[in-house]
Protein backbone atom coordinates (compact mmCIF):
# COMPACT_ATOMS: atom_id res chain seq x y z
CA UNK A 1 0.00 0.00 0.00
CA UNK A 2 2.68 2.43 0.82
CA UNK A 3 5.01 1.68 -2.05
CA UNK A 4 2.07 2.47 -4.68
CA UNK A 5 1.04 5.72 -2.89
CA UNK A 6 4.91 6.64 -3.53
CA UNK A 7 4.53 5.52 -7.23
CA UNK A 8 1.65 7.69 -7.70
CA UNK A 9 3.66 10.42 -6.04
CA UNK A 10 6.41 10.59 -8.25
CA UNK A 11 4.40 10.29 -11.64
CA UNK A 12 3.22 13.98 -11.38
CA UNK A 13 7.17 15.44 -10.93
CA UNK A 14 8.51 13.53 -13.70
CA UNK A 15 5.75 14.98 -16.18
CA UNK A 16 7.02 18.74 -14.91
CA UNK A 17 9.90 17.95 -15.72
CA UNK A 18 9.81 16.49 -18.90
CA UNK A 19 7.42 19.57 -20.03
CA UNK A 20 10.28 22.12 -18.66
CA UNK A 21 13.03 20.18 -21.17
CA UNK A 22 10.39 20.29 -24.17
CA UNK A 23 9.81 24.17 -23.50
CA UNK A 24 14.01 24.42 -23.46
CA UNK A 25 14.29 22.31 -26.52
CA UNK A 26 11.64 24.32 -28.33
CA UNK A 27 12.93 27.60 -26.97
CA UNK A 28 16.61 26.59 -28.35
CA UNK A 29 15.24 25.40 -31.80
CA UNK A 30 13.27 29.05 -31.78
CA UNK A 31 16.70 30.51 -31.15
CA UNK A 32 18.76 28.20 -33.75
CA UNK A 33 16.12 29.23 -36.67
CA UNK A 34 16.18 33.19 -35.52
CA UNK A 35 19.54 33.25 -35.80
CA UNK A 36 19.84 31.70 -39.11
CA UNK A 37 17.38 33.86 -40.18
CA UNK A 38 19.23 36.64 -39.32
CA UNK A 39 22.77 35.32 -40.88
CA UNK A 40 20.85 34.93 -44.06
CA UNK A 41 19.18 38.62 -43.90
CA UNK A 42 22.74 40.55 -43.07
CA UNK A 43 23.78 37.86 -46.05
CA UNK A 44 22.09 39.13 -48.48
CA UNK A 45 21.54 42.97 -47.11
CA UNK A 46 24.97 43.62 -45.37
CA UNK A 47 23.41 47.14 -44.84
CA UNK A 48 20.16 45.70 -43.02
CA UNK A 49 19.65 47.19 -39.55
CA UNK A 50 19.88 44.07 -38.01
CA UNK A 51 23.62 44.52 -38.81
CA UNK A 52 25.14 45.52 -35.84
CA UNK A 53 28.48 46.14 -37.89
CA UNK A 54 27.63 47.21 -41.51
CA UNK A 55 30.31 47.37 -43.83
CA UNK A 56 31.29 51.38 -45.09
CA UNK A 57 29.34 53.01 -47.52
CA UNK A 58 31.07 52.47 -51.33
CA UNK A 59 31.47 55.27 -53.02
CA UNK A 60 28.87 56.54 -56.05
CA UNK A 61 29.98 54.64 -59.18
CA UNK A 62 31.37 57.01 -61.72
CA UNK A 63 29.94 56.86 -65.43
CA UNK A 64 31.80 57.66 -68.33
CA UNK A 65 30.44 59.63 -71.41
CA UNK A 66 29.56 57.14 -73.96
CA UNK A 67 32.42 58.17 -76.77
CA UNK A 68 31.32 58.89 -79.86
CA UNK A 69 32.88 59.02 -83.75
CA UNK A 70 33.82 62.05 -84.87
CA UNK A 71 34.15 62.39 -89.07
CA UNK A 72 37.51 63.64 -90.03
CA UNK A 73 37.07 65.39 -93.37
CA UNK A 74 33.62 66.14 -95.08
CA UNK A 75 34.19 66.91 -98.77
CA UNK A 76 31.89 69.17 -100.49
CA UNK A 77 28.85 68.45 -102.49
CA UNK A 78 30.74 68.77 -105.23
CA UNK A 79 34.60 68.27 -105.39
CA UNK A 80 36.68 68.94 -108.41
CA UNK A 81 39.83 67.36 -108.49
CA UNK A 82 42.62 69.73 -109.16
CA UNK A 83 45.31 68.78 -112.17
CA UNK A 84 48.37 66.58 -111.41
CA UNK A 85 51.43 67.12 -112.90
CA UNK A 86 52.61 64.42 -114.83
CA UNK A 87 56.88 63.71 -114.20
CA UNK A 88 59.37 64.67 -117.04
CA UNK A 89 60.99 61.35 -118.56
CA UNK A 90 64.67 61.54 -118.55
CA UNK A 91 66.88 59.68 -120.39
CA UNK A 92 69.63 57.98 -118.10
CA UNK A 93 72.36 56.59 -119.52
CA UNK A 94 73.47 53.21 -118.71
CA UNK A 95 76.78 52.50 -117.25
CA UNK A 96 79.52 52.35 -119.61
CA UNK A 97 81.10 48.41 -119.99
CA UNK A 98 84.41 48.02 -119.81
CA UNK A 99 85.91 46.34 -123.01
CA UNK A 100 87.03 42.91 -123.20
CA UNK A 101 90.52 42.19 -123.93
CA UNK A 102 90.65 40.58 -127.66
CA UNK A 103 94.13 39.29 -129.28
CA UNK A 104 93.15 39.98 -132.51
CA UNK A 105 90.91 42.99 -133.25
CA UNK A 106 88.11 42.49 -136.14
CA UNK A 107 86.15 45.49 -137.74
CA UNK A 108 84.16 45.73 -140.60
CA UNK A 109 86.19 48.50 -141.74
CA UNK A 110 89.28 49.72 -141.89
CA UNK A 111 90.56 52.65 -139.63
CA UNK A 112 91.40 55.16 -141.45
CA UNK A 113 93.00 58.50 -139.34
CA UNK A 114 92.42 61.45 -140.19
CA UNK A 115 93.36 64.89 -139.29
CA UNK A 116 90.86 67.29 -137.11
CA UNK A 117 90.02 69.63 -139.91
CA UNK A 118 87.46 67.48 -140.84
CA UNK A 119 85.55 67.43 -137.28
CA UNK A 120 82.32 69.72 -137.58
CA UNK A 121 81.62 72.02 -133.94
CA UNK A 122 84.17 70.82 -132.62
CA UNK A 123 82.31 67.45 -131.42
CA UNK A 124 85.32 64.59 -129.93
CA UNK A 125 82.90 62.14 -132.84
CA UNK A 126 83.03 62.15 -136.50
CA UNK A 127 81.22 59.93 -139.25
CA UNK A 128 83.81 56.81 -139.90
CA UNK A 129 85.71 57.11 -143.84
CA UNK A 130 83.55 55.05 -146.14
CA UNK A 131 80.30 54.72 -144.09
CA UNK A 132 77.57 55.31 -144.36
CA UNK A 133 77.11 52.30 -147.12
CA UNK A 134 74.75 49.36 -147.92
CA UNK A 135 75.49 45.79 -147.52
CA UNK A 136 73.59 42.40 -147.51
CA UNK A 137 72.53 41.07 -143.86
CA UNK A 138 72.92 37.40 -145.25
CA UNK A 139 76.75 37.60 -143.49
CA UNK A 140 75.28 38.15 -139.79
CA UNK A 141 71.45 37.49 -140.48
CA UNK A 142 71.22 34.35 -142.35
CA UNK A 143 68.34 32.82 -141.16
CA UNK A 144 66.41 36.15 -142.08
CA UNK A 145 67.57 36.15 -145.42
CA UNK A 146 66.05 39.17 -146.91
CA UNK A 147 63.35 39.83 -144.66
CA UNK A 148 64.97 42.29 -142.74
CA UNK A 149 66.62 45.61 -142.49
CA UNK A 150 68.31 47.38 -139.84
CA UNK A 151 71.51 49.51 -139.23
CA UNK A 152 74.63 48.91 -137.51
CA UNK A 153 78.56 50.44 -137.06
CA UNK A 154 81.41 50.20 -134.58
CA UNK A 155 82.99 53.54 -133.10
CA UNK A 156 86.77 53.47 -132.23
CA UNK A 157 88.84 55.59 -130.17
CA UNK A 158 91.89 58.12 -130.40
CA UNK A 159 93.99 54.64 -130.90
CA UNK A 160 91.73 53.19 -133.68
CA UNK A 161 90.19 50.76 -131.26
CA UNK A 162 87.00 49.88 -130.63
CA UNK A 163 84.78 51.34 -128.28
CA UNK A 164 82.44 49.08 -125.71
CA UNK A 165 79.67 51.06 -124.08
CA UNK A 166 79.11 53.69 -126.14
CA UNK A 167 75.57 55.05 -126.10
CA UNK A 168 74.46 55.53 -129.59
CA UNK A 169 70.79 56.84 -130.99
CA UNK A 170 68.79 56.22 -133.48
CA UNK A 171 66.24 59.02 -134.83
CA UNK A 172 63.98 60.25 -137.34
CA UNK A 173 61.20 59.45 -139.45
CA UNK A 174 60.60 55.32 -140.87
CA UNK A 175 57.93 55.67 -143.93
CA UNK A 176 55.86 58.12 -141.47
CA UNK A 177 56.52 56.79 -138.24
CA UNK A 178 59.02 58.26 -136.00
CA UNK A 179 62.10 56.78 -134.52
CA UNK A 180 63.50 57.41 -131.04
CA UNK A 181 65.82 54.53 -129.94
CA UNK A 182 68.61 54.34 -127.62
CA UNK A 183 71.46 51.08 -127.93
CA UNK A 184 75.15 50.46 -126.88
CA UNK A 185 77.96 49.56 -128.44
CA UNK A 186 78.90 45.97 -127.77
CA UNK A 187 75.59 44.60 -126.72
CA UNK A 188 75.11 42.70 -129.93
CA UNK A 189 77.34 39.43 -130.93
CA UNK A 190 76.18 39.36 -134.68
CA UNK A 191 79.31 41.18 -136.24
CA UNK A 192 81.57 40.00 -133.32
CA UNK A 193 82.32 40.95 -130.02
CA UNK A 194 84.74 44.31 -130.49
CA UNK A 195 81.83 46.69 -129.97
CA UNK A 196 79.44 46.80 -132.31
CA UNK A 197 76.01 48.31 -132.31
CA UNK A 198 73.06 47.21 -134.46
CA UNK A 199 69.12 48.97 -134.39
CA UNK A 200 66.82 46.43 -136.70
CA UNK A 201 64.44 48.49 -138.89
CA UNK A 202 61.82 46.16 -140.06
CA UNK A 203 61.46 43.02 -141.53
CA UNK A 204 61.62 44.22 -145.31
CA UNK A 205 63.57 46.14 -147.15
CA UNK A 206 62.37 49.91 -147.98
CA UNK A 207 63.70 52.51 -149.51
CA UNK A 208 64.41 56.16 -147.09
CA UNK A 209 66.16 59.20 -148.18
CA UNK A 210 68.01 61.46 -145.60
CA UNK A 211 65.00 60.44 -142.97
CA UNK A 212 67.12 58.71 -140.34
CA UNK A 213 69.70 59.23 -139.02
CA UNK A 214 72.20 58.08 -135.72
CA UNK A 215 74.91 60.28 -133.31
CA UNK A 216 76.52 59.18 -130.56
CA UNK A 217 76.01 60.83 -126.90
CA UNK A 218 77.54 60.71 -123.50
CA UNK A 219 76.05 59.39 -120.45
CA UNK A 220 74.10 62.32 -119.66
CA UNK A 221 72.59 62.39 -122.76
CA UNK A 222 75.02 65.51 -124.27
CA UNK A 223 75.78 64.54 -127.87
CA UNK A 224 79.12 63.37 -128.59
CA UNK A 225 78.96 63.66 -132.56
CA UNK A 226 76.51 64.98 -135.32
CA UNK A 227 73.39 63.61 -136.63
CA UNK A 228 74.87 61.27 -139.17
CA UNK A 229 71.90 61.06 -141.92
CA UNK A 230 71.58 57.71 -144.36
CA UNK A 231 69.67 56.60 -146.91
CA UNK A 232 67.32 53.10 -146.81
CA UNK A 233 67.05 50.77 -149.88
CA UNK A 234 64.88 48.58 -151.05
CA UNK A 235 67.06 46.10 -152.28
CA UNK A 236 68.53 42.64 -150.48
CA UNK A 237 71.45 43.45 -151.05
CA UNK A 238 71.71 46.77 -149.35
CA UNK A 239 69.15 46.20 -146.49
CA UNK A 240 72.25 46.76 -143.83
CA UNK A 241 73.44 50.35 -143.41
CA UNK A 242 76.81 50.57 -141.69
CA UNK A 243 77.72 54.27 -140.18
CA UNK A 244 80.94 54.18 -138.35
CA UNK A 245 82.07 56.71 -136.08
CA UNK A 246 86.09 57.47 -134.83
CA UNK A 247 87.19 60.16 -131.87
CA UNK A 248 89.32 62.79 -133.44
CA UNK A 249 89.73 64.95 -130.53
Amino acid sequence: MDAFELQEQTKPTRKVSDLIWNVLTVLVLLAVLCVVAGFLVIFTNPYSQWNLFPPPTLPPTISLPTATSTPRLSLPPTWTASPTLEPTSTNTPEPTATPAPTETPFSLFTFTPTSEAGASAGMPFVVGAGTPIGTSSLAFHPEAGCNWMGVAGQVFDLSGAPVTGQQVRLGGTLLGAPIDLLTLTGLTTAYGTNGFYEFPLGDKPVATSGTLWVQLLDQSGIPMSDKVYFDTYAECEKNLIFVNFKQVR
